[in-house]
Order: structure tokens, then C-alpha cells, then sequence
């Protein structure tokens, strides 16, 4: 089987500067990065064959009797990993295939590839630009704060512009552009934006990014985490995931002559979004510890609605610039960062989609605060809620036709296993709270 130009490239470039090891990366059902490491001289045998290994340990891929799976490097993710600058190591991602080539339905990457196509066929690229939220501790079972700072607040404040320094050096020495960089609104929470690229590239650079800022957190002797809501009465961490359908270099969701300059297809793109967003939400919101960020009071949105101004909406639409057309974008706000990118990203085209294809009518802007309206006038306006918990959000999404469809059964039967025995699990823990507010009076 002949080499491809990049994987020659690959070749030459791991020569030239005496690169030892490669690191071959793939993520589980989960959203969890996996790995496992080459020497190079076996790197032109797995660009053409591909590097055989057991899948039957991994969440979500194989059981016992059918273990092989095969994992073929994509070379147009090569990079040195910088902060292994002393032993010159490599990674690049993989897709995971079966023994006999054919793709594995379990692989993520195969999921998201999937829906891609989808989209290509209707002649259209979908562009994302998320927005991870995360906070520093003093170690992983010490979750005590490291700064007082703020929204946007500068030093003495905020300690961390180091380490966000540090983090931001590493990405772009990986070829990840980094848009902006500052402290979010509770204290010794941060956030990083990745420039918005294409999806299956911003999926690949989401799962870097986490694992960069972790590397970085244990360079200096701290902890970094995505959790969605580690400290009870402060924010938690979102991932705002603004996206956009381009047909060629042109930007499919704008339309200069409409009041609100967004074309029917980002109109119906819209309406698709909020009719499936309950379906989806097990997907973007996929732990327990989620839905204790999805709740009224801490800007993350609960109602299923949008506007243009108003952040408690689900989706927001950012206002239009004049000459800024290829800007013009949804920001879907309920995603958290603890997801599986490629699953969350596959689920939210596949939403959005299905309303282009259906032609879904978009109801009004909310244009009120949701969260000051009662719930009868939430009722007559339309507003649905997202799931409250774990327990409705696998309702939700194993009824739905459009997750399935979108995830595939292999993935969408596995998610929905997985996440009962999360929730059972959760049941029949005894809380902290239910021994202090109880224990003295029962």
C-alpha cells in the first residue's frame, strides 16, 4: 500500500530531527484520552497497516470475544509534544478500524467523520468554536481556591497568568491558535478559546487542549479540571460552542436583507437545535455532576429558547457586524466541558441538520429573562426545559431517533448502559448532605 504525501512527510520529518517515539492517541465512548507509544521505526508499518491492539479494555469499544481492533495514525495531526522537549516525542490521532479495514461503528472520531459527511453531501463544512471553562486547585482532593479573582480581572487578583502563559505557549507550538485567554467570573476559574476551525480538527484539539492544561497544572504543582461543578455556589464550567455552515467560503447561516441578517438555513439549523436539544443533552451534559451546573442562578441556560442578547437562552445569536459576514454564528451555551467533543459536535449537527432537512420553523426570540418569568408564562411562551438530571436525560436520549441515527447503535446502545449504571450508582449514595441535614434529626 503506497504511502500518502503526508504520512511521507511524517517520515522525513521524524528522521531529519531524530524523533524516537511516536505517541498513537484515540479517545473512548467516554470523551477519556487513550494512548499507547511506537519507536519510529515502526511508524511506516502503522501509517500502512495500521498498529494492532486490544479494544476490549476500552469504554465503549469491544467486549472479550471480539477484542482486535487496529489503530491507523492520521498524519495530518502530527506534532512534537513541547512539553516532552527533552525526549523529542511525537503524537498523532488515530482512527480506529477493524481487523479487516472496515471502520469501527465504537470509534468516536468514525462518529463525528460521519455526520461530517452528512453535512458535505447537503454542500456544507461546519466550522465550531468552544470556549472550555476549567478551575485550578491545590490538588485533586483539595479543592481550595487559588485566587479571589474575577470576570476578566488582572494580577494581584489573578495568580494563574502564568500557567494560562505556559498553556497557550504549548498549544500554539502544537498548531492549536488560541483566540482569547483570561480569568472567567468565579474565583480560580479560567478559560482558553480555541480559534474556530473545522469540527473533526477542533476535536482533536479539544481532547489536546485538556490535556494540556492538566500537563501544565502539574508542572507547577497544581491541579486542573473540567468537572462541570466541583464547588457548590459559585459557576460552574461551560463550553459555549459557537458554529457556523459554510457552502464553499461562503457563510450559509447569513442573510444581509433578513431583520435578524440569518438566512433560512441558519433559521431552520436553529429550530432544529432547540426541537432535538432534550435528545442531545446526555451527550454535551454527560455526568451526573453536569446537571448540578444546569440550574437557574450561575448563567448557565436551563429553558430551551433563543435570543440575541439575552445569556440565559440556550442558543444566544451574537450581534451582527457590517463587513463581518463569515462571523455571523450560533453559540449553543449548554455544553459543558467534561464531554466527549467528537460525540457532542456529531450531536449537535445532527440536531441541526435535521431541521434543515425538515425544515423546522423557528418560533420568537426570547426576548425576556427566562429565569424572572413563572412557569405558566414560560408554558404559554413555548419555553421546554432541559433535562433536570441524569435520570431525564437518558429518557430523552434513548427515545430519540435523531441521537441514535446520529451516534450509530453501537455508540447510542453503549452510552445509554453506561449512563444507567452511573445514575443507579448515584442513587444509593448516601451524600454529605443527606448525613448533615438528617443524621441530627432522624
Amino acid at each position: 500500500m503506497a504511502l500518502t504525501a503526508e504520512a511521507e512527510y511524517v517520515l522525513r520529518t521524524i528522521e531529519e530531527r531524530g524523533i524516537r517515539f511516536v505517541r498513537l492517541w484515540f479517545t473512548d465512548v467516554l470523551g477519556f484520552l487513550k494512548a499507547f507509544t511506537i519507536t519510529s521505526q515502526e511508524l511506516e508499518g502503522a501509517f500502512a497497516e495500521g498498529m494492532g491492539f486490544d479494544g476490549s479494555s476500552i469504554d465503549g469499544f469491544s467486549r472479550i470475544q471480539e477484542s482486535d481492533m487496529v489503530a491507523i495514525p492520521d498524519p495530518s495531526t502530527f506534532q512534537l509534544i513541547p512539553w516532552k522537549a527533552e525526549a523529542q516525542v511525537a503524537r498523532m490521532f488515530c482512527d480506529i478500524v477493524n481487523p479487516d479495514g472496515t471502520e469501527f461503528d465504537g470509534d468516536p472520531r468514525a462518529v463525528l467523520k460521519r455526520q461530517l459527511k452528512r453535512a458535505a453531501d447537503l454542500g456544507f463544512t461546519f466550522y465550531v468554536g468552544p470556549e472550555l471553562e476549567y478551575f485550578y486547585f491545590k490538588g485533586a482532593e483539595d479543592p481550595s481556591f487559588l485566587d479571589r479573582g474575577g470576570y476578566f480581572d488582572e494580577t494581584p487578583l489573578d495568580v494563574a497568568t502564568d500557567w494560562r502563559k505556559r498553556t497557550v505557549e504549548y498549544l500554539e507550538a502544537m498548531g492549536i491558535p488560541v483566540e482569547y485567554v483570561h480569568h472567567e467570573v468565579a474565583p480560580s476559574q479560567h478559560e482558553i478559546d480555541l480559534r474556530y476551525t473545522d469540527a473533526l480538527t477542533m476535536a482533536d484539539n479539544v481532547m489536546t487542549y485538556r490535556l494540556t492544561v492538566k500537563e501544565v497544572a502539574q508542572e507547577f504543582g497544581i491541579y486542573a479540571t473540567f468537572m462541570p461543578k466541583p464547588v457548590m455556589g459559585v459557576n460552574g464550567s461551560g463550553m459555549h460552542t459557537h458554529q457556523s455552515l459554510f457552502s464553499g467560503d461562503r457563510n450559509a447561516f447569513f442573510d444581509a436583507g433578513d431583520g435578524y441578517h440569518l438566512s433560512k438555513t441558519a433559521k431552520h439549523y436553529i429550530a432544529g437545535i432547540l426541537a432535538h436539544a432534550p435528545e442531545i443533552t446526555l451527550v454535551t451534559n454527560q455526568w451526573v455532576n453536569s446537571y448540578k451546573r444546569l440550574v437557574p442562578g450561575y448563567e448557565a441556560p436551563v429553558y430551551v429558547c433563543w435570543a440575541r442578547r439575552n445569556r440565559s437562552a440556550l442558543i444566544r445569536v451574537p450581534m451582527y457586524k457590517p463587513g463581518k459576514e463569515q462571523a455571523t454564528r450560533i453559540e449553543y451555551r449548554s455544553p459543558d466541558p467534561a464531554c466527549n467533543p467528537y460525540l457532542a459536535f456529531a450531536a449537535m449537527l445532527a440536531a441541526g441538520l435535521a431541521g434543515i432537512e425538515g425544515e423546522y420553523e423557528l418560533g420568537p426570540e426570547a426576548s425576556n429573562n427566562i429565569y424572572e418569568m413563572s412557569e405558566e408564562e414560560r408554558r404559554a411562551a413555548g419555553i421546554r426545559s432541559l433535562p433536570e438530571d441524569l435520570h431525564d436525560a437518558i429518557t430523552s436520549a434513548e427515545e430519540s431517533k435523531v441521537l441514535r441515527a446520529a451516534l450509530g447503535e453501537h455508540v447510542h446502545e453503549f452510552l445509554i448502559r453506561n449512563k444507567r449504571e452511573e445514575w443507579d450508582a448515584f442513587k444509593t449514595y448516601v451524600t454529605p448532605f443527606e448525613v448533615e441535614r438528617y443524621l441530627p434529626i432522624l
